[in-house]
């Protein structure tokens, strides 16, 4: 039997009365609870958290009569403590659970004789509650439906969009640079030092396709140690991805270009201090990665810059590779989203498992675009307070769409490919958001993202009678070496 979220309803005896909400966890085959505050009941809650209710004796006579009761799980069933309180005369029983809220379940014939709404709440809020609005409380049960779109999914959109779009204009502008370097004999081996990117061949493309793999799976069956690893790389990795967004800024600005000499190496006093910056903004999330209300936000932060210096750092060396590397991805994450339910025990995608953290583990990866839930919802109290988008939804589509902007730089097309590529991303991830809304579970947004970005770009070269070329890529592609 499936567990239901739903929302505990508080309101305190202050003027004006405080209100704040709560998770619980019901079973809607024992009972149906309103679905807004318009039809709810309220009852006074007596906080009775020092028994079990295992026994009628617990409690003095008449102290249930028509209020809501809390008291705490274990020693006996729910169905036990039930019919104890049902004929005390409570008419809302809630069961405070210290360990994880999970599924209420049992046989549905066993409670054809109970009439009280049943629901399970953490004890910490039965303690919050008392903290927040005191010891006179009134408290109602109801479900809300959820939600058929959210509108945190148009923050996360414009933020995809962006990055995608930046980071294609960046590695354009590199490629600018290049071009102007090998055309310029004096400004070669300079150029040559300062570039930092790293070419994917089609053989370095299925090994990193390879390596996904089994890290997933190490994940997978490894999590509780490897988490802390991967959370150890974001750091450094998403540090020098934010020193390296912002000295491309900071290096377009003529003034504050005071240097020092250490080793007979000069360097900028202005990005020492970025340097550290970047240091303590990631150490800062390491730090406070768990609280909510704010963290989200440097993570994102953090997640944009790494993606954009992912996008700008690996160039795709022509159409061939793209289409290798989107397409093992869509494979990637269509079996491990879609196939594994199949071969785990427990019938839960690979993928997903991961992604939430298997076996309750409390750590999250830090590869995602968390944007807390705009609209409310039991969901949002419960286990699903933000909406997400993977790094690498950004980063693969990213890859094409930078490729498309640099061959737009070596053919001096006036980025007809780079604005088709990026405006097929984000009509792919419109397609990801109406999909979701529709099928109310997670989607695999590659499974979207890659076909309307290859095609689109397929058809743009073959409008243009450019597929040869765009296929195989420029033959600047061979580059200069002194």
């Amino acid at each position: 039997v499936a567990a239901d979220e739903g929302i505990l309803h508080a309101s305190g005896s202050g003027v004006p009365p405080v209100t704040k909400d709560y998770c619980i966890i019901y079973n809607s085959n024992w009972v149906s609870l309103p679905k807004s505050l318009d039809n709810a009941t309220f009852r006074t809650l007596e906080n009775l958290t020092s028994t079990v209710l295992c026994s009628s004796a617990e409690v003095p006579s008449g102290l249930m009569k028509d209020k809501a009761v809390v008291v705490m799980r274990g020693n006996c069933t729910f169905l036990e403590k039930a019919r104890i309180a049902q004929s005390l005369g409570a008419k809302m029983l809630l069961i405070a659970s210290k360990s994880r809220l999970s599924a209420i379940s049992d046989n549905k014939t066993d409670f054809e004789d109970v009439t009280l709404p049943i629901a399970l709440i953490r004890y910490n809020d039965i303690v919050d509650m008392q903290l927040v609005l005191g010891n006179e409380v009134n408290v109602t049960l109801y479900s809300p439906p959820l939600p058929e779109f959210d509108y945190s999914m148009v923050v996360i959109f414009l933020i995809a969009v962006f990055t995608v779009a930046l980071g294609g204009y960046w590695s354009g502008v590199a490629e600018l640079e290049n071009l102007k370097a090998v055309a310029s004999p004096g400004e070669r081996e300079t150029r040559w030092k300062k570039e930092e990117n790293v070419t994917f061949t089609p053989v370095t493309v299925i090994l990193f396709v390879v390596i996904c793999c089994i890290m997933l799976v190490l994940l997978y069956f490894f999590y509780k140690w490897l988490v802390y690893v991967i959370i150890s790389v974001f750091c450094l990795a998403s540090a020098m991805s934010l020193y390296n967004c912002l000295a491309a800024l900071i290096g377009e600005i003529p003034f504050g270009q005071c240097r020092i000499t250490c080793s007979n190496k000069t360097i900028e006093v202005r990005l020492i201090f970025l340097a550290i910056f970047c240091i303590a903004a990631a150490v800062v999330w390491a730090v406070f990665r768990n609280e909510d209300r704010w963290a989200w936000i440097l993570q994102d932060i953090l997640g944009v810059a790494f993606c954009l210096n992912f996008i700008k750092t690996l160039k795709m060396p022509n159409f061939k590779s793209c289409v290798i590397l989107l397409g093992l991805l869509l494979l990637y994450d269509v079996f491990f989203v879609f196939i594994t339910p199949f071969i785990t025990k427990n019938g839960a995608s690979i993928m997903v498992e991961v992604a939430a953290g298997p076996f309750g583990n409390s750590e999250k990866l830090p590869v995602v675009i968390r944007v807390p839930r705009l609209e409310h919802s039991a969901s949002t109290l419960c286990d699903l307070p933000f909406s997400l988008l993977g790094f690498g939804d950004i980063i693969v589509p990213g890859l094409l769409v930078a490729y498309c902007r640099r061959f737009d730089v070596q053919t001096r097309s006036s980025s007809v490919y780079y604005i088709s590529c990026t405006i097929a991303y984000a009509v792919g991830m419109v397609l990801t958001f109406i999909v979701l809304a529709l099928m109310k579970m997670g989607q695999p947004a590659l499974l979207y993202l890659v076909p309307c970005t290859l095609i689109t770009s397929s058809l743009v070269a073959w409008r243009r009678k450019e597929m040869k070329k765009f296929w195989k890529g420029s033959s600047y592609q061979v580059g200069w070496r002194p």
